[in-house]
């Protein structure tokens, strides 16, 4: 393996890609959850809903930051490992990134600052919208970064070659592909049942430990019930809806290879099976577990017990492993699938690659592998302890402190910190 480049090259950004998706899968499922419950809050003048705002918030912000952080040694990578691809598609893969970029740093990087430091310095309603801003430019930002991947999938654009070099006539197309749109959809539902797989864990966990202030945990064991249970079939449907794409001959085949060319290249350097089938058989297999554990929660909810049976609750504290593990096997099949294409029919994989030798593959590969496992690591480790310590301790709790002379439940003035 530590002989071949193009092989190290690959196995390193599946894994940088995955570990980089969790990361954004969770902040596209959360937010809509924050969204709508400081809404709630907003109309409603509830307090104690604002508090489950501010836990569930906490969470959020952390894994941004992370997602932030991993973002930008993705596309250190892609500069590195991958100028192949830049240097001949960089109009029509690259443009999209660098919009995404430009809406993940300088408007929805500003926006959640304002909102995380905007507690009790601006009305609530501009609070509100701030993080509606939020929400809406995450979701904007997943699309561009589905422009440049479907690109790659099913190129479209009106593209012709100068020069070695593709170029875009009708930008229309390229951000209206149908590989685009449809794995736009799947993200986003598929977002969704993360993000209340998430939700449940957690209200889980305090409800087993009969620790539900405000009621919170029990709200949120129910809205994550229903948003997991509406979410979770429509998400399946529209992933199968994308195999039919893949049988399609993509509107650019033949610009820069012939049909006998493309025929013997896909005979010589397809990916082997084992991945698909790997990819294949986690997503569905995850997806067929969270059917039945769906099944379940309905059925107790019906109950009356949704909130009180710890016999249920305490394994729904590992749920959102099988959403992750569906997101991952799902990203593995559709990058596998289009082996041993970079772009389909239009640039091999080992064309797109630096031309870097076995030993700098190998430190490219330790060492952008070690930077996720410790992002990774972190991140998990800091989700886990602020879920675990609650509302009263999270990274958007309130401080409290005694002052010198009104005792120990006294509170001074609110300063909110990050």
């Amino acid at each position: 393996m530590f002989q071949d480049p193009l092989l190290l090259a690959r196995v390193q950004f599946a894994l940088t890609a995955s570990v980089h998706y969790i990361f954004v899968a969770l902040t596209l499922g959360l937010a809509p959850f924050i969204l709508f419950g400081q809404l709630g809050a907003t109309l409603r003048r509830d307090e104690a809903r604002m508090r489950a705002v501010r836990f569930w918030g906490g969470l959020y912000v952390v894994n941004y930051a992370m997602g932030v952080l991993s973002g930008l040694v993705m596309e250190l990578q892609l500069a590195l490992n991958w100028s192949g691809l830049g240097d001949m598609f960089g109009y029509a893969f690259g443009a999209p990134l660098a919009v995404e970029t430009m809406g993940a740093f300088f408007v929805e990087s500003t926006f959640l600052g304002l909102w995380i430091f905007g507690w009790d310095r601006m009305s609530r309603w501009a609070h509100l919208m701030c993080f509606a801003v939020v929400t809406g430019t995450a979701y904007l930002s997943a699309y561009w970064v589905l422009v440049a991947n479907g690109f790659l999938r099913y190129p479209v654009g009106g593209l012709r070659i100068e020069d070695g070099t593709a170029r875009v006539s009708d930008p229309a197309a390229l951000m209206a592909n149908p590989s685009t749109l449809m794995a736009f959809g799947h993200i986003c539902l598929s977002a969704l049942v993360l993000g209340s797989a998430v939700v449940i864990a957690v209200s889980a966990y305090h409800l087993a430990r009969r620790n539900d202030p405000d009621r919170m945990f029990g709200r949120g064991i129910r809205w994550g019930t229903a948003v997991f249970a509406l979410a979770l079939y429509p998400t399946a449907h529209v992933g199968v809806m994308q195999f039919a794409l893949y049988d399609r001959v993509p509107p650019g085949s033949g610009l820069t290879y012939g049909p006998e060319e493309i025929a013997a290249i896909e005979a010589e350097g397809s990916a082997p099976g084992f991945f698909d089938a790997f990819g294949d058989g986690l997503m569905m297999g995850s997806w067929a577990l969270m059917s039945v554990i769906t099944l379940v929660l309905l059925a107790v909810w019906l109950l009356r017990r949704l909130d009180r049976w710890r016999g249920v609750l305490w394994p729904l504290v590992l749920l959102p492993f099988l959403p992750y593990g569906a997101s991952v096997g799902g990203w593995v099949l559709r990058e596998t699938q289009r082996q041993p294409w970079a772009v389909e029919d239009l640039l091999t994989t080992a064309d797109a690659m630096t031309d870097m030798t076995p030993s700098m593959a190998a430190v490219s590969f330790s060492l952008f592998t070690l930077a996720f496992a410790a992002l990774a690591t972190v991140t998990y480790v800091l989700l886990v302890r602020y879920a675990r310590l609650g509302p009263e301790l999270g990274p958007l709790a309130p401080l409290r402190t005694k002052g010198p002379a009104e005792g120990d439940d006294a509170e001074l003035p609110t300063v909110h910190t990050f």
